[in-house]
């Protein structure tokens, strides 16, 4: 009888909690012309620490060989929040947490062609 007081009652409402929960993590992609600005902002911005071709500098390389050994949520949250006792800025003032996940998502896809080749 209990268990089934909980099911009808509290377990719905749980669900609808946790729905709310969730959805927050739901990130939205950036539409086009915010997608430009932000790859305009990684190779003028982040080309400055991290090389012309992004191989690397004073900060580590952003190729996508580079970016897909690392955890999708630590690259965006290296993005997002910085890298305390580094010379990585946290960039929140500047994005998004969902537009950090997009580039961080970005950083790690076939469409990155940051690879440092001289066809670039």
């Amino acid at each position: 009888m209990q268990s089934s007081l909980f099911f009808r009652f509290a377990a719905p409402s749980f669900a609808a909690v946790l729905g709310l929960a969730l959805g927050q993590f739901a990130q939205a992609e950036p539409d086009a012309p915010r997608q430009q600005q932000l790859l305009h902002m990684l190779k003028q911005d982040c080309g400055s620490c991290h090389g012309l071709r992004m191989t690397g500098g004073l900060g580590p390389a952003l190729t996508r060989e580079a970016m897909q050994r690392l955890p999708l949520a630590s690259v965006s949250a290296a993005i997002y929040h910085g890298r305390p006792g580094t010379a990585m800025p946290p960039w929140k003032t500047m994005l998004k947490a969902d537009e950090a996940e997009w580039l961080a998502a970005w950083l790690q896809s076939p469409q990155n062609k940051l690879s440092g080749s001289a066809s670039q």
